[in-house]
């Protein structure tokens, strides 16, 4: 896959099939689109070709720094995106400049003159440009003026739910993890820096890491206990993750702490890159009378989430 900064630099030798979109989290619903783009450019014996924007549109638009919950970082999308086996990416620098354009402006500029798209593909709840206002029906009412022809990708539902990355979103923040880790069809992930911490852990016999994620838009799932794997230095083992407020020994802290328990794992790995990949939710966050039930119960976490994970 060839990854492009802008337009003003491309050009292609075959017919452009185009698909645009924000993309966050490449779940199976985008995977469908990009299906249907690939299937389409063969066809046309064109080129596939994804457009998407950084920063998230929404940063831009409402002015907002915080409470921007991604599932993706940028890199994180242009390896899931390039893992689709797509041609070509185009990442358009969303800015007041281009949130302003109509979307028949940006349409009929961008996609048609600029890039040359022969075929479109869109998503069945696509929007897009100035105040989202482009829709479906207005994707077939200027494809069809500009000559070009187009597919509508219709939703990808499964156990009872349409597959977006809002249902995702709102999956991970409350708790149901298998329920996000099917949608996105591959397990959630985090990557960050191993920080050093207060070493409570290491007082009662369970050392943890703790993480600071390195993307600050980053989704962090709900509070409470999981069952993850740690990939550290390209070796993956077995851990316990915590995501909460150490309600036991910090009752009155305010900083939300990511720690991870690694399983046969020593050593000083301060400053370390470290990937999470959340496999399986054991428990809510919970408060324990004493330093010794804390224990007990962390033990009984590890023996749940090695026999989870070495299924």
């Amino acid at each position: 896959m060839i990854v492009h900064y802008g337009y003003n630099e491309v050009g292609f030798n075959k017919p452009v099939v185009v698909t645009i979109g924000t993309f966050d989290g490449i779940h199976l619903g985008h995977r469908a689109i990009f299906n249907m783009l690939k299937k389409r450019a063969e066809e046309f014996s064109g080129e596939s070709v994804v457009i998407t924007f950084d920063p998230h549109p929404r940063k831009v638009i409402t002015g907002e720094t915080e409470n921007i919950f991604l599932l993706n970082s940028p890199e994180e999308k242009i390896r899931l995106i390039e893992e689709t086996g797509v041609d070509h990416l185009v990442i358009l620098k969303f800015d007041l400049k281009l949130s302003k354009l109509t979307p028949e402006k940006f349409f009929r500029n961008i996609i048609v003159d600029r890039l040359g798209a022969r075929h479109i593909i869109a998503g069945f709840n696509h929007h897009f440009g100035k105040m989202a206002a482009g829709n479906i029906e207005m994707i077939k009412n200027v494809a069809n003026s500009s000559g070009i022809s187009y597919d509508v990708v219709e939703p990808v539902r499964i156990a009872d739910l349409t597959v977006s990355s809002t249902t995702i979103r709102e999956a991970l923040i409350n708790g149901r993890l298998d329920e996000a880790n099917m949608m996105l069809g591959y397990p959630y992930s985090i990557q960050g820096t191993i920080v050093e911490g207060q070493k409570i852990g290491r007082k009662i016999g369970y050392p943890t890491a703790n993480i600071k994620p390195d993307y600050p838009d980053k989704l962090i799932p709900a509070n409470g206990v999981y069952a993850v794997e740690v990939v550290l230095n390209k070796i993956t083992y077995n851990g316990v993750m915590s995501i909460g407020f150490n309600p036991t020994v910090n009752r009155s802290s305010p900083e939300r702490k990511l720690e991870v328990y690694i399983e046969d794992f020593e050593g000083n790995i301060y400053g370390e890159k470290v990937k999470l990949i959340f496999r399986f939710r054991l428990r809510d966050e919970m408060v324990f009378s004493t330093t010794e039930e804390l224990a007990g119960q962390i033990e009984k976490d590890r023996k749940r989430a090695l026999e989870l994970l070495r299924k």
